[in-house]
């Protein structure tokens, strides 16, 4: 139990050095032998753990789940149990605090991976797809609460998602503390909720 426990940690320790060594340095850039230089231990140590870069990259995948996931599902969002509740919730996905978790950077390079690297394409679908039911257990938390109407909870998870998912990546080019930043998530937002049956 100990030692699971020690392996589970050591990996954990690797896949951060190797993400703060792609967010210096790039994901292309990254290397076993970088990551070995980063933490001050031999490549051998590091390829006991992972065998390859692609094994790092799944590893790094999981990584940006747990760190996603923190900000979809934390607390501090509290329940959804009124209008005012549901609308802060959407405003806070398509929030660029998501930055402050992971970097944007690493993320998207990750994302162009999906179309080189079959292994990693199905580990970041199943990462997407943890998204879309954290996201769809918020939706039926609202209907529950009676905030919320639709009995389609399945089909607006996909188009709200598709909706954070390409605003947050265009968002991106915007200066945060410009009105055209704010005006353009507004916009989406608003949409976002106009799918929504508000009670």
């Amino acid at each position: 139990m100990g030692r699971k426990s020690m392996t589970d940690q050591r990996r954990k320790e690797i896949i951060k050095s190797f993400y703060n060594v792609a967010k210096k340095i790039g994901l292309e850039n990254a290397s076993i032998a970088k990551v070995g230089d980063e933490m001050g231990i031999s490549n051998g140590l590091i390829m006991h753990y992972f065998k390859t870069k692609d094994d790092l990259l799944i590893g790094l995948n999981e990584y940006i789940l747990e760190r996603h996931l923190n900000i979809v599902s934390s607390k501090e969002g509290g329940s959804i149990t009124s209008e005012a509740d549901l609308r802060n919730f959407i405003t806070s996905l398509f929030s660029r605090k998501w930055n402050r978790y992971f970097d944007d950077g690493v993320f998207y390079s990750c994302y162009a991976l999906v179309y080189r690297k079959p292994e990693f394409n199905s580990s970041f679908k199943q990462y997407l797809e943890s998204l879309h039911e954290v996201l769809k257990a918020k939706l039926v938390e609202a209907h529950q609460n009676g905030v919320i109407k639709n009995n389609n909870i399945d089909e607006v998870t996909e188009v709200i998602f598709a909706l954070i998912d390409g605003g947050y990546y265009y968002l991106g080019l915007f200066n945060e503390n410009e009105e055209s930043y704010k005006k353009q998530v507004n916009i989406y937002v608003t949409y976002a909720v106009n799918l929504l049956d508000l009670s």
